[in-house]
C-alpha cells in the first residue's frame, strides 16, 4: 500500500491523500486550500493525479478544507462513489453549493480587478449548480458498520466528535495474503464540545495518519469558557455595544447557541444572574443562511448528540432554541442589523472572516470601541481573522482600511479540535500500537512539539508529512518518491510579494475612497475615518 500526501501538510488546509492499494486508487478527502491568496490559487491548479483514475473516495467530514474541491474533481471526470456519514452527506448538500455561490461572487469581484490590470477574466473554480450536481455520487453510511468496498478493502466510520457526521476512518487492506490496518483521524473533536459525543478511541492500527492542529496547546476547561463568554458578552452589552462572533456556519454556531441556552445552569449567585439576564434580554442573531439551514440538519440528526443533550431533549428542552434568538435570511435583513443601534449579539460566517456577511459586520463594528469581536475558532495564517486576533491596528475590508478599536477576544476553548492532551489520549488509547504515525493538518510549530511528545512519551516513530511525499507501507515504512512542487509562500519571496500586495491595496484604496466620497449618504463619522486614513498614508 502506498499513500501520497497532497494536502494539509505543514498547514491546516487542503486535506487530500491519495492511496494506492489492492489494485485500487482512492482518495481520503479532497479539501479546498484556504488562507493566503497564494494558497487559494492552488485550488485552480491541476490535481497531482488523473481524476478518471480514482476508483472511490472516503470523506472524513463536511468542512470545506476537507470537501471543498469535490465539485472540481467531479467536473474533471470523477464519477465514482464518495463514502461519507449520512450527516456529512446532508451537510455537504448545503455547504458545497454555498461554496459554489461564494466562488461565483468572489470571482466576479476578482475579475473586475483583473480587467483593470489588463488581465483576462477567468471562470470560477465551480458554480453552485456544478456543486449541486456532484451530490449524486455521495453514498451515505452509518457509524460502526464495516463496509466492504472490494473483497480486499473494507472501511469503518467512527464518530470523531469534531462536527456533526465527522469520522475517524478505519481502513483494512489485504495484499498478498496479508492484512494491514490504517487509521485516518480526519479532525478529532475536543472532548467537551457541547452537543457532540467524545471522539471514538481506536484500539489497534498498523499506521496512523493524525491531525495536529493544536499539537502544542491546551484548551481551557468548559466551566471557565462558559463564564468568560458570559463576562465578555455582558460587559459589551452594558457598554451599549454589539458582540460580533465570526463563527463557522456548521458546528461552532450550533454549539454557541447550545452554550447560551445552558449558561443558566452553571451558577446561581446574584452577579451571575444579573449578567445572564443582560444576555437573555439582548437579541441574538444568526446571520448566515448556511448556518440557518445547517441548524435544521442538526435538528434532524439529534440521535448523534451526546447523552446529556438527548436527555434534555426528551424533557422538551431544544438545545438550539431559546427566547431572543432570531434568524436573518435575506441580505436586506442582514444590512438592517448594522443600522440598528440596539445592543445585540451577531453570529455570522465565515469563521476566519474571509467571505460572507461577517465582513460587513466587521466593517461596521471594528472601529467602534464599544463593540467586541469574539473569536471562537482556529484562525489560519493569512486570513483576515488571523490578522485581527494577532493585534493588527488596521485591516482592509472591501478595499477600505478599518481601524481596529473594538475589544478583541479569543476563546480557544470553543475549538472543535482536540488539544494536545486530547491528541495524546487518542495515541494512548491504542492497545496494539501503530508502527508509524504520520502528522498532518497542523502548522509546523504545533507538529514539531507534538512529534517530540509522541516520540518521548508514547515511544512511537513519527513522520511530519511533506507535500507530495509518497510512502510505501509494508513491513517497514519507506519514502519512495516526492512530487517536486513548492507550496507558497517562501521566506525569500515574502518581501516582493508584500510589495506587490501593497501596490494593489493602494489602487483598491484609491478607487474605494473615490466611490465613498461620491456617496451622498456618507455619514460624518465615515468622512472622518477616510480623512484619518489619508493622513496615515501621508505619514
Amino acid at each position: 500500500m502506498k499513500i501520497t500526501f497532497l494536502g494539509a501538510t505543514k498547514t491546516v488546509t487542503g486535506s487530500n491523500f491519495l492511496v494506492d492499494a489492492a489494485g485500487k486508487k482512492f482518495l481520503v478527502d479532497c479539501g479546498m486550500w484556504q488562507g493566503r491568496k497564494e494558497l487559494e490559487e492552488e485550488n485552480f491548479q491541476d490535481f497531482e493525479f488523473n481524476p478518471l483514475d480514482i476508483d472511490f473516495m472516503l470523506l472524513t467530514h463536511a468542512h470545506i478544507d476537507h470537501s471543498g474541491r469535490i465539485p472540481k474533481l467531479y467536473n474533471e471526470g470523477f464519477k465514482n462513489k464518495i463514502y461519507a456519514h449520512k450527516a456529512t452527506c446532508d451537510l455537504c448538500a448545503l455547504m458545497l453549493p454555498d461554496s459554489g455561490h461564494i466562488q461565483e461572487m468572489e470571482n466576479e469581484w476578482k475579475n473586475r480587478k483583473r480587467i483593470r490590470k489588463g488581465q483576462e477574466p477567468r471562470e470560477p473554480l465551480y458554480t453552485a449548480e456544478q456543486a449541486a450536481r456532484c451530490l449524486e455520487i455521495f453514498e451515505p453510511v452509518n457509524y460502526d458498520e464495516i463496509i466492504e468496498i472490494t473483497p480486499e478493502i473494507c472501511v469503518r466510520f467512527n464518530d470523531a466528535g469534531h462536527m456533526l457526521g465527522s469520522s475517524v476512518i478505519e481502513l483494512w487492506v489485504t495484499e498478498n495474503g496479508k492484512q494491514t490496518k490504517t487509521v485516518f483521524t480526519g479532525d478529532l473533536g475536543n472532548n467537551d464540545i457541547p452537543l457532540l459525543s467524545e471522539p471514538t478511541m481506536i484500539e489497534d492500527a498498523d499506521y496512523l495518519i493524525m491531525e495536529s492542529t493544536y499539537g502544542s496547546r491546551k484548551h481551557m476547561k468548559n466551566e471557565e469558557k462558559a463564564e468568560m463568554f458570559l463576562d465578555i458578552v455582558s460587559e459589551t452589552l452594558d457598554r451599549q455595544g454589539t458582540v460580533v462572533i465570526p463563527s463557522f456556519a456548521v458546528g461552532r454556531t450550533q454549539e454557541i447557541l447550545y452554550e447560551i441556552n445552558k449558561l443558566k445552569e452553571t451558577k446561581n449567585d446574584e452577579e451571575f444572574l444579573r449578567k445572564y439576564e443582560t444576555l437573555m434580554k439582548a437579541p441574538v442573531y444568526v446571520d448566515s443562511p448556511l448556518a440557518i439551514s445547517a441548524t435544521e440538519v442538526f435538528k434532524e440528526n439529534m440521535n448523534l448528540f451526546d447523552e446529556e443533550t438527548q436527555a434534555d431533549m426528551q424533557k422538551g428542552d431544544n438545545p438550539l432554541e431559546f427566547p431572543g434568538l432570531k434568524f436573518t435570511v435575506t441580505a436586506d435583513e442582514s444590512k438592517l442589523l448594522n443600522a440598528d443601534p440596539t445592543p445585540s449579539i451577531i453570529i455570522s460566517a465565515s469563521g476566519m472572516c474571509e467571505v460572507g456577511r461577517i465582513k460587513h459586520h466587521l466593517k461596521h463594528n471594528l472601529w467602534n470601541s464599544n463593540s467586541t469581536i469574539l473569536f471562537v475558532g482556529y484562525q489560519a495564517p493569512g486570513t483576515l481573522g488571523y490578522s485581527i486576533v494577532n493585534g493588527a491596528d488596521r485591516v482592509k475590508i472591501f478595499g477600505e482600511e478599518i481601524a481596529v478599536n473594538a475589544r478583541i477576544e479569543y476563546l480557544e476553548g470553543y475549538s472543535g479540535h482536540a488539544d494536545q492532551e486530547g491528541l495524546m489520549n487518542f495515541i494512548y488509547s491504542f492497545i496494539k500500537k501503530p508502527k508509524q504515525v504520520f502528522l498532518v493538518h497542523g502548522e509546523e510549530e504545533s507538529q514539531n512539539v507534538l512529534k517530540e511528545k509522541i516520540e518521548q512519551e508514547a515511544e512511537l516513530p513519527v513522520v511530519i508529512a511533506d507535500f507530495g511525499e509518497t510512502y510505501e507501507l509494508n513491513d517497514e515504512v519507506k519514502l519512495i518518491g516526492k512530487i517536486e512542487k513548492k507550496l507558497p509562500v517562501t521566506k525569500r519571496t515574502e518581501v516582493l510579494k508584500r510589495l506587490e500586495k501593497l501596490k494593489e491595496e493602494m489602487l483598491d484604496m484609491e478607487i474605494a475612497v473615490k466611490e465613498d466620497m461620491n456617496n451622498r449618504d456618507l455619514r460624518d463619522e465615515d468622512v472622518f475615518r477616510i480623512n484619518e486614513k489619508i493622513k496615515d498614508l501621508e505619514k
